[in-house]
C-alpha cells in the first residue's frame, strides 16, 4: 500500500472523529440546556413528562460520543489500533 494512501486515510479518520467529537459536544450541550432549563425547552417539544429524563439521556450520549471521538482522534494521529477499535 503506498504511503500517500495511508496518510490520506489517517487524516480522513481524524476528520471523521473530529466530527463525531463535535456532534457529541453539541448533543451534550443540548442535554445540559434541557436539564438546567426545561421550561425554555418545553415550547419546542410537546412531550413534557419525559423531558427531564430525555435531557439526562442526551447528556450521557453526548458525553459518550465526545469521549469516543476524542479517543478516535488520538488513535488516528498516533496510528494506534486499540484506540481506533475502541
Amino acid at each position: 500500500v503506498p504511503m500517500g494512501v495511508l496518510s490520506c486515510m489517517k487524516y480522513l479518520m481524524f476528520i471523521f472523529n473530529v466530527l463525531v467529537f463535535a456532534g457529541g459536544t453539541c448533543l451534550a450541550g443540548v442535554g445540559v440546556w434541557v436539564a438546567v432549563d426545561p421550561s425554555g425547552f418545553k415550547d419546542i417539544v410537546a412531550a413534557k413528562s419525559v423531558l427531564s429524563a430525555g435531557g439526562y439521556l442526551l447528556l450521557a450520549v453526548g458525553i459518550a460520543l465526545s469521549l469516543l471521538g476524542f479517543l478516535g482522534c488520538c488513535g488516528a494521529l498516533r496510528r494506534s489500533r486499540p484506540l481506533l477499535l475502541l
